[in-house]
């Protein structure tokens, strides 16, 4: 069982870096903006602020709670606003089914909200006991349980070398197939711990709840979706704005800017990846991970 320390405390959400995103979005007042992953509408609400009547957003997220909470927080806004219970990759034909063709900037920020980590139903943080889930579309047929339990040690050995680059993943694997069945998140925590070193523990733990939760959501591929299709609804002059939070996702970012940036499509607009003020990592500690690239599309 875990011990109280390692507990989270509740936080409220606070969307991160709110002020550099709307530094790179550059807003048009009179643009069309994509926010890939509203959430509970924390950045969606200051994009909004600076739209006119008739500029509008787009808002996806694939949370039905989430998407409840930012109908809420955007409703008072003059803009157009249009959202969708939906994955952000699918954004092309939400688009056309909308009328709109292009779009003048994208906001993906890749992080778990405060709400879904400190959710213990969720089974996101291995720091509260509950259900092991790790959905982010709770109609989804699978979860962490499910994963966990009918995939063979091989597979959930890869899964957490993949996706947490975790260099234990064979001996967490066998602790785990040793284990089952797992459904809690006090017991997938007892698999790790038993098969671990108290040395940077937590971390460990970290990595292989990240693990399981990219591979139930499919994280990478969806992102690797999207990189693959924005520039096709981007205009000219338009910029692209995204947050990852472990380093998979940033190199995925990193290298897409960079091949389109070679082809002349896309200029980059962050050199190296934009990090979060000592000062905002104080007020928000979660900040701490986040990697911000932009780009402008240039033809």
């Amino acid at each position: 069982m875990k011990s109280s320390p390692s507990r989270d405390t509740q936080l409220p959400h606070i969307p991160v870096m709110v002020n550099e995103v709307l530094q790179y979005l550059n807003i048009n007042p009179n643009g069309i903006y994509v926010d890939g992953t509203v959430g509970a509408g924390g950045h969606s609400k200051h994009i909004l602020n600076q739209l006119s009547p008739t500029g509008t957003l787009v808002g996806f997220d694939r949370d039905n709670e989430a998407l409840d909470l930012a109908k809420n927080t955007l409703s008072a806004s003059p803009s157009r606003i249009n959202l969708a219970c939906a994955s952000y990759h699918t954004f092309p034909s939400f688009l056309h089914s909308k009328g709109m063709s292009s779009v003048n900037g994208f906001l993906l920020d890749l992080g778990l909200s405060s709400m879904q980590l400190d959710d213990a139903s969720r089974g996101f943080a291995f720091s509260k006991s509950g259900p092991l889930d790790m959905r982010f579309d709770q109609q989804s047929d699978l979860d962490a349980t499910s994963l966990i339990n009918h995939s063979s040690e091989e597979e959930i050995a890869n899964i957490i070398y993949e996706y947490g680059e975790e260099r234990l993943s064979r001996r967490i694997a066998k602790s785990i197939t040793n284990k089952r069945p797992i459904s809690t998140v006090d017991e997938l925590y007892e698999a790790i711990r038993t098969a671990t070193p108290p040395q940077h523990r937590n971390k460990t733990l970290a990595r292989v709840f990240q693990a399981f939760r990219i591979a139930v959501n499919q994280e990478l591929e969806k992102l690797d979706s999207f990189l693959s299709s924005f520039m096709d609804s981007l205009l000219i002059g338009g910029r692209i704005v995204i947050m990852s939070y472990h380093s998979l996702e940033d190199r995925m970012v990193k290298h897409a800017f960079k091949s389109l940036k070679q082809a002349g499509e896309l200029k980059v607009l962050t050199k190296k990846p934009v990090m979060a003020s000592d000062e905002e990592i104080q007020i928000n500690p979660r900040s701490r991970s986040a990697k911000l690239r932009a780009a402008e599309r240039i033809i």
